[in-house]
Protein backbone atom coordinates (compact mmCIF):
# COMPACT_ATOMS: atom_id res chain seq x y z
CA UNK A 1 0.00 0.00 0.00
CA UNK A 2 3.20 2.52 0.50
CA UNK A 3 4.25 2.05 -3.09
CA UNK A 4 0.85 2.86 -4.16
CA UNK A 5 0.41 6.18 -2.04
CA UNK A 6 3.93 7.38 -3.00
CA UNK A 7 2.96 7.20 -6.72
CA UNK A 8 0.02 9.23 -6.34
CA UNK A 9 2.32 11.65 -4.26
CA UNK A 10 4.10 11.66 -6.89
CA UNK A 11 2.05 11.85 -9.62
CA UNK A 12 0.07 14.58 -7.51
CA UNK A 13 3.21 16.61 -7.27
CA UNK A 14 3.41 17.16 -11.29
CA UNK A 15 0.23 17.78 -11.11
CA UNK A 16 1.04 20.80 -8.84
CA UNK A 17 3.80 21.45 -11.04
CA UNK A 18 0.98 22.40 -13.96
CA UNK A 19 -0.98 24.48 -11.10
CA UNK A 20 1.72 26.28 -10.58
CA UNK A 21 2.56 26.83 -14.27
CA UNK A 22 -1.02 28.23 -14.20
CA UNK A 23 -1.06 30.25 -11.10
CA UNK A 24 2.48 31.94 -12.33
CA UNK A 25 0.51 32.82 -16.01
CA UNK A 26 -2.15 34.25 -14.58
CA UNK A 27 0.04 36.76 -12.57
CA UNK A 28 2.54 37.32 -15.43
CA UNK A 29 3.16 41.20 -16.44
CA UNK A 30 4.31 39.91 -19.93
CA UNK A 31 2.74 37.45 -22.38
CA UNK A 32 4.22 33.61 -21.53
CA UNK A 33 4.82 31.28 -23.36
CA UNK A 34 3.04 28.03 -24.23
CA UNK A 35 5.44 26.05 -26.28
CA UNK A 36 8.95 25.18 -25.24
CA UNK A 37 12.10 26.65 -26.66
CA UNK A 38 9.53 29.03 -28.79
CA UNK A 39 8.99 32.57 -29.04
CA UNK A 40 5.58 34.22 -28.07
CA UNK A 41 3.75 35.27 -31.25
CA UNK A 42 2.70 39.44 -30.91
CA UNK A 43 -0.20 39.12 -28.48
CA UNK A 44 -2.82 41.85 -28.33
CA UNK A 45 -4.27 41.86 -24.69
CA UNK A 46 -1.30 40.81 -22.59
CA UNK A 47 -3.62 40.68 -19.41
CA UNK A 48 -6.39 38.67 -21.15
CA UNK A 49 -4.04 36.18 -23.08
CA UNK A 50 -1.93 35.65 -19.63
CA UNK A 51 -5.55 34.54 -17.57
CA UNK A 52 -6.33 32.24 -20.86
CA UNK A 53 -3.22 30.55 -20.46
CA UNK A 54 -3.16 30.56 -16.90
CA UNK A 55 -6.77 29.00 -16.56
CA UNK A 56 -5.69 26.89 -19.62
CA UNK A 57 -2.76 25.19 -16.82
CA UNK A 58 -4.87 25.00 -13.72
CA UNK A 59 -7.73 22.98 -15.15
CA UNK A 60 -5.00 20.49 -16.71
CA UNK A 61 -3.39 20.23 -13.44
CA UNK A 62 -6.57 19.97 -11.68
CA UNK A 63 -7.76 17.31 -14.50
CA UNK A 64 -4.00 15.85 -14.32
CA UNK A 65 -4.37 15.42 -10.83
CA UNK A 66 -7.89 13.70 -10.46
CA UNK A 67 -6.31 11.40 -13.83
CA UNK A 68 -4.13 9.47 -10.74
CA UNK A 69 -6.17 8.28 -8.38
CA UNK A 70 -6.43 4.82 -9.65
CA UNK A 71 -2.88 4.52 -8.87
CA UNK A 72 -4.78 4.59 -5.05
CA UNK A 73 -6.31 1.56 -6.17
CA UNK A 74 -3.25 -0.97 -6.50
CA UNK A 75 0.17 -1.52 -8.28
CA UNK A 76 -1.96 -4.08 -11.09
CA UNK A 77 -5.32 -2.06 -11.68
CA UNK A 78 -6.77 -2.44 -15.11
CA UNK A 79 -7.44 1.74 -14.61
CA UNK A 80 -4.60 3.01 -14.93
CA UNK A 81 -4.54 1.57 -18.69
CA UNK A 82 -8.48 2.15 -18.84
CA UNK A 83 -8.40 5.87 -17.55
CA UNK A 84 -5.38 7.39 -16.80
CA UNK A 85 -3.10 6.69 -19.64
CA UNK A 86 -5.70 7.68 -22.39
CA UNK A 87 -7.09 9.99 -20.16
CA UNK A 88 -3.79 11.81 -20.05
CA UNK A 89 -3.07 11.24 -23.65
CA UNK A 90 -6.71 13.17 -24.95
CA UNK A 91 -6.28 15.71 -22.14
CA UNK A 92 -2.64 17.10 -23.81
CA UNK A 93 -3.88 16.76 -27.26
CA UNK A 94 -7.26 18.36 -26.01
CA UNK A 95 -4.95 21.35 -24.25
CA UNK A 96 -2.67 21.86 -27.79
CA UNK A 97 -6.13 22.22 -29.15
CA UNK A 98 -7.95 24.58 -27.07
CA UNK A 99 -4.15 26.78 -27.09
CA UNK A 100 -4.20 26.61 -30.97
CA UNK A 101 -7.58 27.06 -31.89
CA UNK A 102 -8.78 29.50 -29.61
CA UNK A 103 -6.27 31.51 -27.35
CA UNK A 104 -3.99 31.83 -30.10
CA UNK A 105 -6.76 32.66 -32.58
CA UNK A 106 -8.19 35.28 -30.08
CA UNK A 107 -5.28 37.22 -28.65
CA UNK A 108 -2.66 37.44 -31.73
CA UNK A 109 -2.47 40.84 -33.32
CA UNK A 110 -3.98 41.17 -36.17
Amino acid sequence: MEGTVLGFIIWMLCGMLFVGIGIFAFFAKKAVGFWANAETFPVEDVKGYNRAVGKLWLIYGIVFILLGFPFLAGQNTPLILLVTVPGVVIGTIVVMCVYTLVIEKKYRRK
